[in-house]
């Protein structure tokens, strides 16, 4: 930033065209003197010659002419030679109104629906988005961006008493729903799939299993052992029994696992679907449930869980935060980038993005554009309207010279062809 006097240059080039405007309107003003010394001289030796007449006659009218554009100029801008003249510093005057014109102009002529919305369809917001986020490093340069603010959004959400609102939701939520249906909808699905079948094979796996370890079987001995008669006891037929027992139960669930179309298996589909059947139609069994999910939301363990989680979550993201774990953001940073891939590849994604982001700006700037013409208008109207006239006037004054130059050539040449018909008019 430059300044010379009081004028405050914003760049380099404001002050390059301000040396070139002192220039021109230097020249515009020997051109001036120029003019008027050619008149004094021309009147001074017109008796010596016709032709300074007509010297006299161009310098005169160009002289006026160029006084004329001198005071036009200057009235544009300031008084001439300080005096109070009507219509005079016309931008200064009239800020206001200038200010409220340039408002309306811009809303009326910029702002309008149609050729914002021309405008925003030229603008492929997809692509830019899906570009962007393809590269690595700009989506690693997101991801370090989105994980500085976490810490704060957490330590926020604590502060602000949102975390206990979002429980108090949740928990409202869950309590209100009805889940007998629910569970009874999610066992059908489960049958319909014969999944229930594989459950069956590990549930029959796992009795077999239980029955024929050591203490289980001890067990069922000594129960044989006091059910049958003493005599029974001395043959050693609790041995036999238990072996009879174990062999056959295993060779049953063997069996029934081993064939598809057991009728075992189809006893056990009606179980199954009759017991869907009634938590589905049956008010005690949804009774129970409801009962069970009220208590399992009311126990304390469950609100310790969800404290843990939350302080976990917290810590892991302030240490990522803080640089001292790079997977979070390794891992923020290449869903950036997958989303970015996939969104390139989807052309009528990136179509419909650009709908949307077309029909929300429109409405948005329709909605606001009388506001932003308010703004533009108070903005002109606080300018400090010295400094904005030095800086207009550096930037068109150059051109706004040059008109002085034209008023006196065109001034010169119009009092040329006025003197010269008056001479021709004389001779006649």
């Amino acid at each position: 930033m430059t300044s010379t006097g009081t004028t405050t240059f914003v760049t380099r080039g404001d002050a390059l065209r301000a040396a070139e405007l002192k220039r021109v309107k230097a020249q515009a003003t020997l051109v001036l003197a120029g003019t008027l010394v050619l008149f004094v001289i021309a009147k001074l030796l017109l008796n010596a010659h016709p032709v300074f007449g007509f010297v006299a006659a161009f310098a005169e009218a160009a002289t006026i002419g160029g006084l004329a554009d001198w005071y036009a100029v200057v009235a544009l801008f300031k008084r001439p030679l300080g005096l109070p003249i009507p219509h005079t510093a016309i931008i200064q005057s009239n800020q206001h109104r200038i200010a409220d014109k340039l408002g309306e102009f811009i809303e009326v002529h910029f702002l309008e629906a149609g050729p914002v919305e021309a405008k925003l369809r030229q603008v492929d917001f997809g692509s830019f988005v899906a570009d962007w986020l393809r590269d690595r490093k700009k989506s690693d340069d997101l991801a370090r961006f989105a994980l500085r603010l976490l810490p704060e959004a957490f330590s926020a959400t604590e502060s602000s008493g949102l975390m206990t609102f979002i429980t108090r939701r949740i928990t409202a939520q869950l309590l209100s729903v009805d889940l007998a249906p629910l569970a009874a909808g999610t066992l059908r699905v489960f049958v319909e799939e014969g999944r229930h079948q594989a459950l069956l094979d590990d549930l029959l796996r796992v009795v077999h299993e239980t029955i024929t370890t050591p203490e289980t079987m001890a067990m069922i001995r000594a129960k044989i052992r006091e059910e049958l008669p003493t005599l029974l006891n001395l043959y050693r037929a609790d041995k036999f029994l238990l072996k009879k027992i174990v062999g056959s139960a295993g060779a049953f669930f063997d069996e029934i696992r081993n064939d598809p179309k057991h009728p075992f298996r189809g006893e056990f589909n009606r179980m199954v679907l009759a017991f869907v059947d009634r938590l589905a139609t049956d008010p005690a069994y949804a009774k129970r449930i409801e009962g069970l999910k009220r208590d399992l939301l009311a126990r304390p363990e469950l609100n310790d869980l969800a404290r843990n989680i939350w302080s976990n979550t917290k810590s892991f993201i302030e240490q990522s935060a803080a640089g001292q774990t790079q997977v979070l953001q390794r891992h923020l940073a290449g869903m950036f980038v997958s989303a970015g891939e996939a969104l390139a590849a989807d052309a009528e994604l990136r179509a419909e993005i650009n709908q949307g982001l077309v029909t929300v700006l429109r409405s948005f700037i329709t909605d606001q554009k009388s506001g932003v013409s308010s703004f533009i208008s108070d903005q002109v109207k606080a300018w400090d309207m010295a400094q904005l006239i030095s800086l207009i006037e550096i930037n068109i004054g150059r051109d706004l010279q040059y008109i002085r130059f034209n008023g006196s050539l065109i001034g010169g040449l119009a009092g040329l062809a006025l003197y010269t018909a008056e001479f021709l008019l004389r001779m006649l």
